[in-house]
């Protein structure tokens, strides 16, 4: 007999306070002013009496690098008495987020960590933590997946590579109550531009709240998916928060549509967490005489397209981002790069036949649907910018087309073919020892 399952989950507001650099955006000038919507974290630990699961603490945060994801999972692991390798750090990606939390994350970015601001919001994601076990309780879980495409999508072509899916683990007391909700989708938090500077925790944010208002205010845990090449650029309306609300509801109603839908079969069995560490070499730099050459071709093409057309039509986007790419591109062959290897860590989390696969990376869409295809799970979510963070990994067609992301990896092109490997390697020796234990 599976034995019950325990939930414990916590929201907790993390939003610092004004006049701090935000994240994410080379073209940003200024600090945050203010406050438009909270940043939160999300705490959900599923368990059971005699085994302590896996705790996921999810960031409404541009990303959690090592040393953040240490200092948050070593914390709340003690706050909860289990091993810090059954807590996962992951961040929504959210563009109007404080860069303090990280520093910089890419040797081409401007950056520095605030260790006043981290310190504060380990302080408070620690006493979340510690409310935990008072709250931990049964729940019955039943899982649920959908599609939207009106929230985001392949952000080179309207057509490309996209994996318009959600899933949802609904998570009820055994009085039939909302608990909590742990859903996923796959585009970039990038509704609001550069110009914007309040914080802001974007379309994420917005679906959460929106779903507490359809459900009955349950804890809503948002991870974010394989967004590499993800983003509303070709179906949003505006770059305002009005345009953030609707993004975020049509998300929102799209899962409360699912799980009011025929009945969806409980999802049973003991969770269960593998981890595994890839070592991955880090790409060779063109010389900085080549790479500014890339740069100035690319400042002018971008120059073209925007005496053409207005600063946001997504031919001027790619052709401004793709410059932004050859200009970090030169900066790291002007200075210190990393070399060697990097370990990048993997881990798989299941529910019976629901997997949750986790990397570091900013996955192109192709190389998450590609282990998605391959996995021996009846459901798997991709899951990116979880204990870590290692930037893009564009597919093969991205390096080919010369897009942004090509430009700031720090892999080599055939790295999202062998970590595609390791992760189906991966999820079928975790599938294999479910199947046994």
């Amino acid at each position: 007999m599976t034995a019950a399952l325990l939930l414990a989950a916590q929201d907790v507001r993390i939003t610092p306070g004004p006049g701090h650099p935000l994240g994410g955006y080379l073209a940003r000038h200024g600090v945050a002013t203010g406050t438009h919507d909270d940043l939160e974290a999300s705490l959900i630990w599923l368990s059971t009496e005699d085994d302590p699961g896996v705790l996921w603490v999810a960031l409404d945060a541009l990303a959690v690098d090592a040393g953040l994801t240490r200092t948050l999972a070593d914390a709340v692991a003690a706050a909860v008495g289990i091993d810090p390798a059954r807590v996962l750090v992951c961040a929504s990606h959210t563009h109007s987020g404080p860069e303090g939390w990280t520093g910089p994350l890419h040797p081409g970015l401007p950056g520095q960590r605030d260790a006043g601001l981290v310190g504060r919001m380990a302080e408070t994601v620690t006493g979340a933590a510690l409310r935990l076990r008072a709250c931990r309780g049964r729940v019955r879980a039943r899982w649920h997946a959908g599609s939207t495409e009106a929230v985001g999508g392949n952000r080179y072509r309207p057509d490309g590579p996209h994996d318009t899916s959600f899933g949802v683990l609904e998570l009820r007391r055994d009085d039939g109550s909302p608990a909590a909700l742990l859903f996923d989708y796959a585009s970039h938090p990038t509704v609001l531009g550069p110009d914007n500077l309040t914080w802001s925790a974007d379309w994420p944010g917005a679906t959460r709240r929106e779903l507490a208002a359809l459900i009955g205010q349950p804890v809503a845990v948002f991870l974010q998916g394989a967004a590499g090449d993800a983003s509303s650029r070709f179906v949003r309306r505006g770059r305002d928060h009005a345009e953030v609300r609707t993004l975020g509801g049509h998300l929102a109603t799209s899962i409360a549509r699912t799980l009011a839908a025929a009945s969806s079969p409980a999802a049973t069995g003991p969770i269960r967490v593998s981890r595994s560490a890839l070592h991955l070499p880090y790409r060779d730099v063109p010389s900085l005489e080549d790479s500014l050459e890339l740069r100035h071709s690319a400042e002018r093409e971008w120059q073209r397209e925007l005496a053409g057309h207005g600063e946001d039509h997504p031919a001027v986007r790619i052709a401004q981002t793709r410059y932004e790419g050859c200009a970090m591109l030169a900066a790291m062959a002007a200075t210190d790069r990393p070399t060697g290897c990097a370990e990048v860590p993997v881990s798989v989390v299941s529910l019976g036949e629901i997997a949750w696969l986790h990397t570091p990376f900013e996955l192109f869409a192709s190389l998450g649907l590609r282990i998605r295809r391959g996995s021996p799970f009846r459901h798997t979510r991709v899951i990116g910018y979880t204990d870590g963070y290692l930037g893009y990994l564009p597919d093969a067609e991205g390096h080919r087309n010369g897009v942004y992301e090509s430009y700031v990896t720090l892999f080599e092109p055939d790295a999202g073919d062998v970590l595609v490997e390791h992760c189906l390697k991966l999820l079928l020796a975790h599938h294999a020892t479910r199947r046994r234990s």
